[in-house]
């Protein structure tokens, strides 16, 4: 039944409207050090004005048959958070679409897979999708927290910025695309079919993106980027495979990942500030906490 309530971050899910600002037409490539990252990075942002409005409309087509109340509020700060995240990404993505030839084409795919799944697919199927995004979101977010100073170290402040928040939120509500799986459904086998498929897809439409952006930077036939952008692959996989086996143990839940402490003194920079917290210094990654610009 639902664990969401009692579990305390996810309790806690703060609704936030973050004061990030960004440059129109600023360089993609926000890590200078990482352009491949980069535009991994980039190409995962240009997805979500497309799947996090999917999740939501999911999510809402299943409230009215939510029998628990605090499930339906974690449901509704769930949507919160999630239409916050495409706001924001589909304003940074406007640098990306001012600069690349290729994005609208990215994009108009994106825009009918998610078309295509809510018109062909049953509700079941759309939920275990959402729960299969949402914990592989989880072993990715605490892939990008622990491995922070590689993947973003001397990056461009509000696009480290712009992508921690993100799954510092995927964290707080981790519970709740399972809880309201496992309310109404509860089958394990669609569950992983959830999880496969969302994993599948993301990853594939994702390689597809950056490959295209890379194309237009000249660089995907590039030795050295190709070499950078196997390493950093690499790199990631070997951490998130883990992570993701484990979501396959039949009594799994979200809620037995212990959240990162980095996380949680994020949320208090927030608490305190919120323009820190959308600003922060990412010379200074390799400490335990996140430091603001400012500080």
């Amino acid at each position: 039944m639902s664990q969401a309530v009692n579990d305390d971050m996810s309790a806690r899910m703060t609704l936030r409207r973050m004061p990030f600002e960004y440059v129109q037409q600023a360089d993609a490539h926000w890590n200078k050090n990482q352009p491949e990252f980069s535009q991994i990075v980039n190409s995962a942002s240009m997805a979500m004005p497309y799947l996090e409005p999917y999740l939501i409309r999911t999510m809402r087509k299943a409230r009215p048959d939510i029998t628990d109340p605090q499930l339906q509020e974690a449901l509704d700060n769930y949507v919160f958070q999630e239409a916050q995240h495409y706001q924001q990404h589909r304003k940074y993505n406007d640098s990306i679409s001012a600069e690349y030839d290729c994005a609208k084409a990215i994009e108009e795919r994106l825009a009918e897979d998610y078309k295509k799944l809510e018109r062909d697919k049953s509700l079941r199927f759309n939920l275990a999708y959402a729960e299969g995004f949402e914990s592989m979101a989880l072993a990715l977010g605490h892939m990008l927290i622990e491995d922070r100073d590689y993947l973003f170290g001397d990056a461009d402040a509000t696009v480290a910025s712009l992508v921690l928040w993100h799954f510092i939120e995927e964290i707080e509500h981790k519970n709740v695309a399972f809880d309201v799986y496992e309310h109404l459904h509860g089958s394990y086998f669609w569950r992983m079919v959830g999880l496969v498929y969302a994993s599948v897809h993301i990853f594939w439409r994702t390689g597809q993106g950056y490959r295209a952006l890379l194309r237009e930077d000249g660089l995907w036939n590039n030795l050295k980027s190709r070499k950078r952008h196997t390493r950093v692959l690499l790199r990631i996989f070997r951490q998130i495979i883990p992570r993701w086996l484990r979501i396959w143990k039949p009594g799994y839940h979200p809620s037995q990942v212990a959240d990162p402490q980095w996380a949680l003194d994020w949320a208090a920079i927030y608490a305190r500030d919120p323009l820190q917290s959308s600003q922060l210094d990412t010379t200074r990654f390799k400490e335990s906490r996140p430091i603001p610009l400012s500080t």
